[in-house]
C-alpha cells in the first residue's frame, strides 16, 4: 500500500505482494533450471544429430537466461519483504527489479520461439530426451508468459491513469500542499464519478443477460456510486485489505478471549420473561422451516443430498391444476413439490405460489398453517443475480407508515421488495382469499435473508389491517430500517440471529466503521505483509493463540496521523474523513449515510462451548434476547458466512428445541443485560 506505480499508472498490486508469486516462479525457474543443466552435463559433446550444433548453443543461452531470471527473482522476493505496511522505504528499488523482470520476458519469448522452430525443423536424429527437454522449456515458457498476462489482466486498475496534469508538479508528483480545498474537491469528484463509470460499465458487463430496462439501470447507477466510493478515499489494494481482516479477527479473538464474565440475569422456570422467549423460540423453529422451504428445489437437494434427487424426481413434472387452483401466479413443479417436502403441507392449504423473479420483484408463497392456525406469507432470500441486485440497492428511501412517529425510511431494493409483495397481496385478493376460507386464523409473515428483510417492510405495511400479524425474520440484514420503524416493528417482529453471522451486521455505516478499524489495524502492525497473510492463514485453518499484534497508536505524532498510509502525495485520500478519523476510538462526527437497524425484537442464537472443536463433535447452542447495538461491529470469522445459511439456522434453532429444557440453561457467560435460556 499504496499501488506500486510502474510503467506510468498505478496498479492493484503494492511493492510488498510480490513475495509469494515471486518465490513459486522462483521455485519452477530453480527446478528448470537444474534439470537443463544436468541435461546439458550429460550430454556435453555427444549433440551429434542435426542440428545438434544449435542445441548446444540453445541450451546454453538458456542456462543464462534461466540464470539471471532467478537472480532478479531472488532479489524480488527480498526487497519485496523488508519493511511494512506502513514502511515501504525499504522497497524503494522495487519498481526497477520490476522493469528488469519484464525485460528479461523478452529473450525469454524470442527463444521459447526459436526452440519451437529447432524441434520442428532441426530435432530429427537427437535423442528423445533432448527433444523433450526442449519441448518441455518451450511449453513452460509459454505457461510463464500466459501466466503473465493474467496477472497483468487481475492487477489492472482502470483508474491507475487517471491524473490530472495539471496537479503534477515538475518531478511528476502530486503538488499536494499547494492545493486549495476547492480544488482538492474538485478533484475528488472527478475521481469518484469516472470511478462510478467503471463500476457501472463492470456491472452492465456482469450482468448482460439481464434486460436493460430502467429499473436495471438505476439499479446498476447506485449500486456503482455505493461501491466505487467505498476504498476510493484510501490507498488500499486487495491484499491490504486480506491483512487487515487477518489482524482484525486475531484482535477480535484475543478481546473475546480476555473479556471477563460478567453477572447475568438469571430467572426461575416460571420466570414471565424466560417462558416469553421459550414460546418465540419454539415458533421460531417452526416459522423457520417455510422460511427454509421458500427456495425451493436448491437448498431442498443442497440439504438432502443423497434423497433430494429422488424425492423429487417422481412429481417434478406433474401438473396438479385438476386438484386446486391457486390463486395466480405460478408453481413450477420441482420447487412446488419441495416445498411440500420441506413443510408437510398438503395441496389443498397453499393458496398462491409465486417465482416470478425480477429485480425488486421476488418468490413468495401464501399457505394456511393449520397447526398454527395462521394464513402464512413466507418469502424467499436471495437465489439470483436479479436477488443480489436487490441487495445491493442500499441507499434509503422513505416509506410513508400510518402510526409512526419519527421519521421513517428503509433500505430502498428490499423496500421496493416489500411494496411489490403488498400489492400483490392486496390489489390481487390473495389475502381475502385466504381469510375467506380461514377467517379466525391470524396472519403471520416469515422470510430469510433478503426474504427476512422484505417480510419485515411487508409487516411493517400490514400492521394497520392486520393487528394481530406476527413476522419472524431470519438472519435479517442490519441495515434495513430507521430507528423509528425498528422501534415500532418491537410489537410484532423477532428477528433471530445465529452466531457471527455478516449479514444482520452488514450495513454502510458498520462497514465504514470495518474500513476504519482495517486501516487501523494496518497502520499499527509492525510485520510484513507476507508474515501477516503467512500467520492469518495457519490461524484461519488451524486455530492458536491470536499473535500480539500492536493496536493502539503508540508514540505517533499528531502530525503523521492525518497523513494517508504509505500515499503521504495522494490528494484522494488527505482530504478522507477516514483517514481523518484514524487518531480518534470513534467514529467520524458526520455520518455520510443514515442510519439503519435491525427490525423488531431480536432473538441471538450462539454456540454454547469452545470456538473451536472438532469436526465431528456435537455442537450446543443457546438462545438469549439481544438489542440492535450488539450488532453495529462486523465480527470477522470462517463462521461468518456459514452461520448465514438457512439450512444451519434451522438446523440450530431444531436442536434448541429439541434439547428443551435441559441444554436451555442460563450461561455465566451471557452479558447482564441478556436474558439467557
Amino acid at each position: 500500500m499504496p499501488g506500486m506505480v510502474v510503467f506510468g499508472r498505478r496498479w492493484r498490486i503494492a511493492s510488498d505482494d510480490l513475495v509469494f508469486p515471486a518465490a513459486f516462479e522462483l521455485l519452477i525457474r530453480a527446478v528448470w533450471w537444474v534439470g537443463t543443466l544436468f541435461l546439458y552435463i550429460n550430454h556435453k559433446g555427444q549433440f551429434d544429430c542435426q542440428g545438434g550444433a544449435y542445441l548446444h548453443n540453445y541450451l546454453v543461452v538458456l542456462l543464462v537466461l534461466l540464470a539471471v531470471i532467478i537472480l532478479t527473482l531472488c532479489a524480488i522476493v527480498y526487497v519485496s519483504a523488508q519493511g511494512t505496511i506502513m514502511n515501504p522505504g525499504p522497497r524503494r528499488s522495487m519498481p526497477v527489479l520490476v522493469y528488469a523482470r519484464a525485460l528479461l520476458y523478452a529473450p525469454e519469448l524470442v527463444w521459447a520461439c526459436l526452440g519451437a522452430v529447432w524441434v520442428s525443423d532441426n530435432s530429427t536424429g537427437c535423442k528423445p530426451a533432448e527433444v523433450g527437454a526442449v519441448i518441455g522449456a518451450v511449453v513452460s515458457s509459454w505457461i510463464i508468459l500466459l501466466s503473465m498476462v493474467v496477472g497483468v489482466v487481475i492487477v489492472f486498475d482502470p483508474l491507475g491513469s487517471k491524473r490530472p496534469s495539471a496537479l503534477l508538479d515538475g518531478q511528476g508528483q502530486v503538488g499536494v500542499r499547494d492545493l486549495e480545498s476547492s480544488e482538492s474537491s474538485q478533484l475528488f469528484y472527478t475521481a469518484h464519478t469516472v470511478a462510478s463509470r467503471v463500476w457501472e460499465n463492470r456491472l452492465r458487463l456482469l450482468c448482460c443477460c439481464l434486460p436493460q430496462d430502467d429499473n436495471h439501470r438505476a439499479a446498476f447507477s447506485s449500486i456503482a456510486q455505493l461501491v466505487s466510493g467505498f476504498f476510493l478515499d484510501t490507498d488500499l489494494v486487495p491484499s491490504d485489505i486480506a491483512a487487515g481482516l487477518a489482524l482484525l479477527h486475531q484482535e477480535q479473538d484475543k478481546m473475546e478471549r480476555s473479556r471477563d464474565p460478567d453477572e447475568v440475569l438469571t430467572h426461575s422456570p416460571s420466570s414471565p420473561i424466560r417462558e416469553d422467549l421459550e414460546m418465540e423460540l419454539e415458533k421460531a423453529a417452526h416459522y423457520m422451516r417455510f422460511a427454509a422451504a421458500a427456495y425451493g428445489w436448491p437448498l431442498y437437494v443442497y440439504s438432502n443430498p443423497l434423497t433430494g434427487v429422488c424425492k423429487l424426481s417422481g412429481d417434478c413434472c406433474r401438473s396438479r391444476h385438476e386438484e386446486y387452483d391457486l390463486v395466480g401466479g405460478d408453481h413450477l413443479g420441482c420447487h412446488f413439490t419441495s416445498i411440500l417436502q420441506s413443510t408437510g403441507l398438503q395441496y389443498r392449504d397453499f393458496i398462491h405460489i409465486s417465482f416470478h423473479n425480477q429485480i425488486y420483484e421476488i418468490p413468495f408463497f401464501v399457505a394456511l398453517d393449520h397447526k398454527r392456525e395462521a394464513v402464512l406469507v413466507a418469502v424467499r432470500g436471495t437465489l439470483s443475480l436479479k436477488d443480489v441486485l436487490t441487495d445491493l440497492s442500499a441507499e434509503c428511501e422513505n416509506l410513508s407508515v400510518e402510526g409512526v412517529s419519527g421519521t421513517c425510511y428503509a433500505h430502498k431494493g428490499i423496500s421496493q421488495a416489500a411494496n411489490y409483495i403488498y400489492k400483490k397481496l392486496v390489489n390481487d385478493g390473495i389475502l381475502s382469499q385466504a381469510f375467506n376460507i380461514a377467517p379466525e386464523y391470524k396472519l403471520v409473515i416469515t422470510g430469510h435473508s433478503l426474504g427476512a428483510g422484505t417480510a419485515s417492510l411487508l409487516a411493517v405495511l400490514l400492521r394497520s389491517t392486520h393487528p394481530t400479524l406476527e413476522c419472524f425474520a431470519f438472519s435479517p440484514p442490519g441495515g434495513l430500517m430507521s430507528k423509528a420503524l425498528a422501534d415500532y416493528s418491537k410489537q410484532f417482529i423477532i428477528s433471530v440471529v445465529l452466531g457471527k453471522d455478516l449479514v444482520p451486521r452488514l450495513s454502510i455505516p458498520n462497514m465504514e466503521d470495518l474500513k476504519r478499524r482495517l486501516l487501523k489495524m494496518v497502520s499499527n502492525c509492525n510485520k510484513p505483509k507476507y508474515k501477516i497473510l503467512m500467520r492469518g492463514c495457519w490461524y484461519e485453518v488451524f486455530g492458536g493463540t491470536p499473535d500480539d499484534f500492536p493496536t493502539e497508536m503508540e508514540d505517533r505524532r499528531e502530525e503523521e496521523l492525518n497523513q494517508p498510509l504509505l500515499g503521504e502525495e495522494s490528494l484522494l485520500v488527505r482530504r478522507s474523513t477516514t483517514y481523518q478519523s484514524l487518531s480518534s476510538d470513534d467514529s467520524p462526527a458526520n455520518p455520510t449515510h443514515l442510519p439503519l437497524f435491525l427490525p423488531g425484537r431480536v432473538m441471538y442464537v450462539t454456540e454454547d462451548g469452545p470456538t473451536r472443536r472438532h469436526c465431528f463433535s456435537q455442537v450446543r447452542y443457546r438462545a438469549e434476547w439481544s438489542s440492535e447495538t450488539s450488532f453495529r461491529n462486523v465480527l470477522i470469522s470462517p463462521r461468518m458466512i456459514a452461520d448465514h445459511m438457512p439450512d444451519v439456522v434451522l438446523r440450530a434453532l431444531r436442536s434448541l428445541t429439541r434439547e428443551h429444557p435441559s441444554a436451555l440453561c442460563p450461561s455465566s457467560m451471557s452479558n447482564s443485560h441478556l436474558n439467557v435460556i
